[in-house]
């Protein structure tokens, strides 16, 4: 698989990819392995909705993820059995209420909501 980087225009300094769509890639590649913090979308062809849950659950991280479905409920579905610690269903972000942070190798510990402030307070019990 073959591709050239380029810098985007006015800019001189730093390292940069541009939006890359890497297609047909298999899901013991590398590059569909590693979590790519960049611009970068690896499309993994799959035979059933249970062929595409054991792709994307197996990779050793698990930070976030998508479904695409034709309805909420078939979304949640999918949604459900993905290891990772957010998952877009129809490209709606669960926002900044709700806590954030992976499963596996991606983190242990959320941020944001109630589960991530908690790491900040002293909680008090008092009895009279």
């Amino acid at each position: 698989m073959g591709f050239r980087l380029t810098t985007p225009e006015g800019i001189t300094e730093g390292a940069f990819v541009r939006p890359t769509i890497f297609a047909n890639v298999k899901n013991r590649m590398r590059i569909a392995q590693e979590e790519i913090f960049g611009p970068v979308v690896c499309v993994i062809p799959y035979e059933d909705i249970d062929d595409a849950v054991r792709i994307a659950n197996d990779s050793e991280y698990g930070l976030a993820g998508g479904v695409w479905a034709g309805s909420e409920e078939e979304g949640l579905a999918v949604a459900r059995r993905l290891r990772t610690g957010t998952v877009s269903v129809n490209g709606a972000f669960p926002g900044f209420q709700a806590p954030f942070g992976g499963y596996k190798n991606s983190g242990i510990g959320r941020e944001f909501g109630t589960e991530g402030i908690g790491h900040y307070v002293e909680h008090k019990a008092i009895g009279v």
